[in-house]
This record gives C-alpha cells, sequence and structure tokens, in this order.
C-alpha cells in the first residue's frame, strides 16, 4: 500500500474541512451583522446604485430606513486589532493569521452619505461604518466606525405610536428615494 497517498489524502481533507470552518465562521460573522441591521430598519436596500450628483453613480451597499432617518452602512467584517484613525489613508490590522492594510472607508462613506442627501433632502442622513465585536480598535477608533450593539442602541425602534408617526413623516421621501436607485450589477 503507498503510504504517500494515504498521507496526502489525509493532509487535504484537513485542509478541506479547515476551510471550510473559515468559510462558515466569516459567514456566520457577517450574518450577525447583518441579522443588526434588519433589528433596526423599517426598510431597507442592499447593493444598490444611487445618482452621485455628478451625472454618475455611486454604489451603497446597505441603506436602512430607521426611526431617525437614513443610514447609509458599509459592513467590514474584519477579525484583529485595527490600527486606525480618521486622518489615516490606510488602516492596518493586524490578526493571528496575517497583517494587512486597507484603503481608510470614510471618505468613501462620506461620498455615499452626501449622494443619499441629494436625494432625500428632506430626510436626517448618516452613515456608519459597521465592524464585528471581533475588530480591536483599542488604540483608537475613528469616528465612523460603529460596532453592532451601539448601532442598535442608537436606532434602536421607537414603541409602535412613535413609529407610525415617523414612517409616516419619512415614507413619502423613503419612495422618492427607491425611484431613482438600481440594482449593483453582481
Amino acid at each position: 500500500m503507498n503510504y504517500n497517498y494515504l498521507i496526502a489524502l489525509a493532509v487535504a481533507i484537513v485542509a478541506a474541512i479547515l476551510v471550510l470552518a473559515l468559510v462558515h465562521r466569516w459567514r456566520h460573522r457577517r450574518r450577525d451583522l447583518e441579522e443588526t441591521l434588519r433589528s433596526i430598519a423599517v426598510d431597507s436596500m442592499q447593493d444598490i446604485l444611487l445618482p452621485d450628483g455628478m451625472g454618475g453613480q455611486i454604489h451603497l451597499q446597505h441603506v436602512l430606513l430607521t426611526a431617525k432617518g437614513l443610514v447609509v452602512v458599509e459592513i467590514n467584517s474584519i477579525k484583529g486589532v485595527v490600527f486606525a484613525s480618521d486622518r489615516m489613508d490606510e488602516w492596518t490590522v493586524i490578526s493571528r493569521a496575517r497583517r494587512f492594510s486597507f484603503h481608510n472607508p470614510q471618505p468613501a462613506l462620506y461620498d455615499r452619505v452626501a449622494a443619499l442627501k441629494v436625494q432625500a433632502r428632506d430626510l436626517p442622513v448618516t452613515g456608519h461604518i459597521l465592524f464585528s465585536e471581533e475588530a480591536d480598535f483599542s488604540k483608537g477608533r475613528p469616528t465612523h466606525v460603529i460596532f453592532p450593539d451601539e448601532l442598535r442602541a442608537r436606532y434602536r425602534k421607537p414603541a409602535r405610536a412613535e413609529l407610525d408617526r415617523l414612517m409616516e413623516a419619512f415614507y413619502p421621501h423613503w419612495e422618492k428615494v427607491q425611484q431613482v436607485t438600481e440594482p449593483a450589477p453582481r
């Protein structure tokens, strides 16, 4: 019997199991973040293109209609220690497995919020970059970074009567925004 073949097969099986476990963890983390969005949104749109006010379009990952107005949310499911600030062009992540950098997502968030404000002139519009609890900003957290518990607390749905009153005021503007959006290509 060829033992090298069996060893290679065992290594391949272990590697496949590890990859599947990592994919499962990533999907579970992402699903938890999306569940946070559903818990605060009265209505929502995902992966849309919105006119940017300059003849083009801008992609928005999540737009939520909440009791406090419209909220643009970009999900970032990074795990590890994040070194970031409002003024840094690149943010760095150090995790057990690796170290990497990515562009500061806040300037793009500002553009998305501005484009939405053009379309929803009469509604309050804010934006956040949502990170899972597995991101550690212990050295300082940029202004628009938020965690799930904070997002749920800030945009908690009010009692039914108050929510109905707010939606009566907000919903016509929300419908106008929906009319100018289109699904982002996949």
